[in-house]
């Protein structure tokens, strides 16, 4: 007879935070920081440290998803998040599809609800959807069985970005409660900030946002967050300070002078770095305009946590696939029980 092998200590850690799932998260789908609690937020990122330590082993690729089907769907360009959960889909051991607007029937006529109501008929379990339109996946979610994940809605939010870098602040500082978090750049377009601000005053931070007037969206001052038109006021004795992308493409928009003065006056500089404290560290979402956002020599700074955020995203969004999933299958018992 065989021997029983004792479960590993990340088995084990799994294990419960499969149990967490069904009974803290109060949804199947992320749709954005918004709607979760600190609680949920917290249980995502304790298990994006269990995922974390599976990636570290030489075998980084596991069973917690096999049989399940996950298709992303990306209406935008993207790089980084889409790699990233494409990453993440295949060390669960889940099977992927990937769809751009580009090749779907979108370009044909055919209109949003229909386009996700086909890639649900195809037994699709998880849908990791990116648009355009603000609201999108919301719309999605109300009307398919599948999961569903924000990647990225318009200028509404984009959670899993907030969640990695929470996940990285946690790791450089210990904990995000009593944080001073400066987030500076384009406040009007950027689905990062509205996603920062929400997740990271939940956890119990302080968060300015800095930002042209011009780039200040007027629901800000609804948001819990301080409003500055100055970045060295935003940067004063913070513990981080994170960049926003500007998005040149809105140029033509004259929401700035010029590239010149933007990074003059709102460009994260070593003036900036004298003011936050002394072992401040420095954050962006990417991609970053550099000489725009920050010089290369911020960019690569040794207080620059920017590439661990690269690698911190494909272990938040396992958990999230993992967690999702755990949910899911709850749901799906009790409904077949309960018939």
């Amino acid at each position: 007879m065989a021997k029983i092998q004792p479960l590993t200590a990340e088995e084990r850690a799994i294990r419960r935070t499969a149990e967490d799932a069904v009974t803290q998260l109060s949804s199947r789908h992320l749709l954005g920081m918004q709607e979760l609690s600190p609680a949920e937020i917290m249980l995502i990122l304790d298990t994006a440290f269990v995922m974390k330590n599976i990636l570290s082993v030489q075998t980084k690729k596991t069973a917690h998803l096999q049989g399940r089907s996950v298709i992303t769907f990306f209406a935008e360009n993207s790089t980084r998040t889409r790699l990233s959960f494409d990453m993440a889909c295949k060390y669960l051991g889940a099977t992927t599809s990937n769809i751009g607007s580009s090749e779907s029937s979108i370009r044909k006529g055919e209109n949003l609800f229909d386009t996700v109501k086909t890639l649900e008929m195809m037994s699709t379990d998880i849908l990791v959807m990116r648009h355009p339109q603000s609201g999108a996946p919301h719309y999605v979610a109300e009307r398919i069985d599948a999961s569903v994940v924000n990647a990225g809605d318009g200028m509404n939010e984009h959670p899993t970005q907030a969640l990695l870098d929470m996940m990285t602040m946690i790791e450089y500082k210990g904990s995000i409660k009593g944080l001073k978090v400066a987030i500076t750049g384009d406040a009007m377009h950027s689905r990062v900030m509205r996603s920062n601000v929400w997740g990271l005053t939940k956890a119990g931070a302080e968060v300015r946002v800095a930002a042209p007037p011009t780039m200040t969206p007027r629901h800000l001052e609804h948001m819990p967050c301080r409003v500055c038109h100055d970045v060295r006021e935003a940067c004063e004795d913070v513990d981080v300070i994170m960049g926003l992308r500007v998005q040149l493409e809105r140029q033509r928009s004259a929401l700035f002078p010029s590239v010149n003065e933007y990074a003059h006056f709102f460009g994260i500089d070593s003036e900036c770095l004298d003011l936050a404290r002394p072992d401040a560290i420095i954050m962006h979402p990417g991609p970053c305009n550099h000489g725009v956002e920050m010089p290369t020599f911020i960019h690569e700074h040794d207080r620059s946590v920017i590439h661990e955020q690269v690698a911190n995203g494909v272990a938040v969004r396992m958990a999230v696939l993992f967690l999702l999933n755990a949910k899911r299958n709850a749901e799906i018992n009790y409904e077949e029980s309960t018939r």
